[in-house]
């Protein structure tokens, strides 16, 4: 039976974590925090959880109260898991310091916010105690059906070489939206690059992930270089800003980000670089407000010798991924070839099906899809405890986390001037 201890619970990620329940984890769960609305908000979330009418859990919730959370919880150890997820700004020294008194860690993205961050990144992957990033993308099944097709040789052919981008990223998400079917609220320090991240590391350690992924085992600890990196700022007007944090007023340390109403947060970015022989590009963008029946968007283009994969969930799909294979050879050898992948993928996984919209283009759907990654970071937190209890330490994840956030640092230090030009 394993006892989780929760630091500073300041993302809802890390109640998501307790969103089923577990028979290897005991319902006494210790949360070490300051006391305030993060914790407040935290607490709440696990309480609905327990109190919903369908398939409720049980959690007991002991808060141990501190100015120094951190310290406290190494004096008294309660648990061999620690997960955090909350303000990312220092949170690589947490995980070190975590790391080297042996605890086990599952920790929230991006842990790395400035290029000093690195070292202490190093340092906790390189042996011992079990260090994990919250990465809940690998779980998709829509999103393992693309893996699967990039990876035939007949259908896709291996990645373009020679296109200007043969990796094409876009993720748009929301200050202001729902979670677990309430509106979310935000720490104001959210809305503070400095402490959370800017854009250049905040959603791009997703998107550069999922690039690591589509190129196994090429890509598996292979270090990546940054060709361009640019950032600029989303405009949240005062009023968003008032609604998702619940602070009546902007706190002095964002004071010199307010313009004419609006508080401007550097939370955009585009990376630019070269992985395993192929070109990638990866934009992320936050927009103030969910639009009315819509939700965070994203889209992805891949582009194999064959054919041409793409996954698009945006207002043209009416918020629905689509995911789609357009040749770009003989359009009967491409569809022959993907008729016969998604017969393999029935063998192993869910059946998914084609049809042709279009001369040499087929949708493909895919059965019984989850109902998103909310219900992901439950089956990541059994994973961990899976390989902490077989004293799995995998070389690989370590190599290519590390890999990931040293493109990631020289992206943060190429977009510092766009940060400071308030760009």
């Amino acid at each position: 039976m394993h006892t989780l201890a929760f630091l500073d619970p300041g993302h809802f990620h890390a109640a998501l974590t307790l969103r089923e329940r577990n028979p290897s984890v005991s319902p006494e769960v210790f949360v070490y925090a300051a006391a305030g609305a993060e914790l407040d908000d935290f607490l709440a979330l696990i309480e609905r959880f327990n109190r919903r009418p369908e398939r409720p859990t049980a959690w007991r919730p002991r808060v141990r109260l501190s100015a120094d959370p951190l310290a406290q919880l190494l004096a008294e150890r309660p648990g061999d898991l620690v997960v955090l997820a909350g303000r990312n700004g220092g949170k690589a020294r947490v995980i070190q310091a975590l790391h080297a008194a042996g605890l086990h860690v599952l920790a929230d993205k991006p842990w790395l916010v400035e290029p000093g961050d690195l070292a202490a990144i190093r340092a906790s992957l390189a042996g011992g105690a079990l260090v994990r990033e919250m990465m809940t993308g690998r779980r998709d099944p829509v999103a393992r059906l693309v893996k699967r097709l990039v990876d035939d040789p007949d259908l896709f052919g291996g990645f373009d070489p020679d296109a200007a981008f043969a990796i094409e990223q876009e993720s748009v998400h929301h200050f202001e939206k729902r979670v677990d079917g309430a509106p979310l609220r935000r720490p104001w320090w959210y809305f503070d690059s400095r402490v959370q991240g800017g854009g250049a590391v905040d959603i791009p350690t997703h998107l550069v992930d999922q690039a690591q992924w589509w190129l196994d085992g090429a890509a598996d600890g292979a270090a990546a270089r940054l060709l361009s990196a640019r950032g600029w700022s989303t405009r949240v007007p005062l009023d968003v800003f008032t609604r998702v944090t619940g602070a009546p007023s902007v706190p002095p340390a964002l004071a010199p980000a307010v313009e004419g109403g609006a508080l401007r947060v550097f939370s955009n970015a585009e990376l630019v670089y070269r992985l395993a022989g192929v070109t990638a590009r990866a934009i992320a963008r936050w927009e103030p407000s969910t639009p009315p029946g819509g939700g965070d968007t994203s889209r992805a283009v891949l582009r194999g010798r064959h054919a041409t994969v793409s996954l698009a969930q945006t207002a043209e799909t009416g918020f629905r991924r689509r995911l789609r294979v357009r040749a770009r050879r003989d359009a009967a050898a491409t569809a022959r070839a993907l008729g016969e992948a998604l017969e393999k993928a029935r063998a192993e996984g869910p059946g998914a099906s084609a049809r042709a919209v279009a001369a040499g283009l087929h949708e493909v759907v895919v059965e019984g899809a989850d109902g998103g990654h909310e219900g992901h970071f439950a089956l990541l937190l059994g994973e961990v405890l899976e390989w902490i209890d077989a004293g799995h330490r995998p070389a690989d994840l370590a190599a290519r986390t590390l890999a990931k956030y040293a493109l990631l640092a020289e992206a943060a230090a190429a977009t510092a001037a766009d940060a400071a030009a308030g760009r």
